[in-house]
């Protein structure tokens, strides 16, 4: 099995041995590896997507990136029917997107804003 190498901040690494102990996983290895399958799954999931759908896209991002989800926003208003603004603890922000659309498009503006690295948190929910 090939050996990879990560750098990790310590908020993280507390995050992934809470985790361990308090699933029982036998070590930060199998929680890394069970983590990385679930990426995977979902983004599969993601991809076969297609035609009309409903969805909501929840962001939580820091108030100095407002610019930049405003940009990213703009460009798709033809899907967005509500977006619900909320100011959080530590001048954080979260965004909830209720979108109506190409399944297409919906998948290009959640790239956009995993590609924007400025992100904290993501998820995408087909109902």
């Amino acid at each position: 099995m090939p050996i990879i190498s990560i750098s990790l901040n310590e908020k993280l690494l507390e995050e992934i041995d809470r985790i361990k102990d308090e699933i029982g996983f036998s070590g930060r290895s199998e929680v890394i590896r069970a983590s990385t399958r679930m990426l995977i799954a979902d983004n599969k999931e993601k991809e076969e997507l297609s035609g009309e759908i409903n969805s909501i896209l929840v962001l939580i991002h820091s108030q100095e990136v407002e610019d930049k989800v405003t940009e990213i926003k703009h460009d798709f208003e033809d899907i967005i029917n509500t977006q619900i603004h909320s100011h959080l603890k530590e001048n954080k922000c979260m965004e909830i997107f209720i979108l109506d659309g190409s399944a297409d498009r919906i998948k290009e503006l959640s790239k956009m804003f995993h590609r924007s690295r400025k992100i904290d948190y993501i998820k995408l929910i087909v109902v």
